[in-house]
């Protein structure tokens, strides 16, 4: 993964990034430690990821300052986390990607904003060979250092052959799209119009979902990172929760989001004649190294979750092989937990375009289609 440069992902990973001396540095940014603190006097109380880093961290700003870096040659990291070579996070300090033909012309000279087209299938991924943990992790998921994930969820045919699909007939909105940051933007975000925001892009991917696709999709527009992100989560969860109790028949809930990679970092490939922003499924599991599973983050629809992002991410190598990073498992929950169907996607970066982003939106609502009718293109 990459090194996150600026405190605007306070809930993410400490990334990894190779340095050019050929080491491995860790951020935690602000002081943050990637370590769950202790539950000690905490039982029979939900905290939010906010408050047990802040108590954890408590005495720690004044003994190493904000913005504390902790260099680490590369065997000691690798002996640490008992990783090794073949299983060091995928992203490469830079994408070198070549300029991209956002325009064509036409005979006469007029500009013509490339459509998109849904692909048809490009590749198919050999499952038989996902049957072994090791690859499939491998392959697939990228596992926070905080946390680990077992083969009792990471089983091959436990994720594909759960059944995900959903009527688009029944009345009212069946997908709930919604922001815990909203705030988040891109390099040429406009500030104070949250239409070239993250919101923004959720309201384009509702268009979509809607018009090509025929779903109904309420598009939840409430802040919960003003005036600060902090307990954004706990904060959005009653409203949440309320949103769903007055709309049961919602059964698809996607929390999107922007991730935050370091600024020589470019998360965007070229779909057919489109500068397109790469994306990722993110799955919190409830259970850290430090402190096993997590009873006051309960989440009895984790196998629902794990299947539904790992049959996007399936689909997206099959169909826009490249596109989609790969599949985040971090220990704790972030409100999925609230429906089976629960989708925390990171698209982009700060370092995207609001153009790229709103492009990758195209992709993301043909993969929905196709998990969500079990069809193909």
């Amino acid at each position: 993964m990459i090194l996150q440069e600026e405190p605007l992902e306070e809930w993410m990973p400490g990334y990894l990034y190779q340095t050019r001396a050929g080491q491995v540095a860790v951020r935690q940014e602000g002081g943050q430690s990637s370590e769950f603190p202790e539950e000690e006097g905490q039982q029979g109380r939900e905290l939010s990821l906010e408050e047990l880093m802040r108590q954890e961290n408590q005495g720690r700003l004044e003994d190493q300052g904000e913005q504390e870096v902790t260099v680490l040659d590369l065997e000691s990291l690798l002996e640490e986390n008992g990783w090794d070579a073949q299983t060091l996070p995928e992203e490469p300090l830079q994408e070198n990607v070549p300029p991209i033909p956002q325009e064509t012309g036409d005979q006469d000279g007029a500009v013509v904003r490339r459509e998109f087209v849904p692909h048809i299938l490009q590749q198919t991924v050999d499952l038989s060979a996902l049957t072994d943990y090791e690859t499939l992790r491998n392959q697939f998921y990228a596992v926070d250092s905080v946390t680990t994930i077992g083969k009792d969820l990471l089983d091959v045919q436990k994720l594909t052959q759960r059944d995900l699909t959903i009527s688009k007939e029944d009345p009212g909105p069946q997908i709930l799209i919604y922001h815990t940051h909203s705030q988040e933007g891109f390099v040429d975000s406009v500030q104070g119009d949250q239409r070239t925001t993250i919101m923004g892009v959720g309201g384009h991917l509702a268009e979509i979902l809607e018009q090509r696709y025929g779903y109904q999709v309420l598009h939840h527009e409430g802040t919960y990172d003003v005036p600060t992100r902090d307990d954004a989560y706990s904060r959005s969860l009653p409203e949440i929760t309320r949103l769903l109790e007055e709309n049961p028949q919602i059964q698809v809930v996607i929390d999107l989001h922007r991730d935050a990679v370091a600024d020589d970092t470019h998360l965007v490939m070229d779909l057919d004649g489109r500068p397109t922003a790469r994306f990722m499924f993110f799955n919190g599991i409830s259970w850290t190294r430090r402190t096993g599973s997590i009873s006051y983050l309960q989440n009895d629809n984790l196998s629902d979750n794990l299947a539904f992002s790992f049959q996007m991410k399936l689909k997206a190598e099959e169909y826009y092989p490249g596109l989609t990073r790969r599949n985040y498992i971090n220990g704790y929950r972030y409100n999925m937990h609230l429906r089976p169907r629960t989708l925390l996607i990171e698209l982009g970066a700060q370092n995207n375009t609001l153009e790229e982003a709103m492009n990758a939106c195209d992709p993301i609502a043909h993969l929905l289609d196709m998990v969500l009718t079990g069809g193909e293109n």
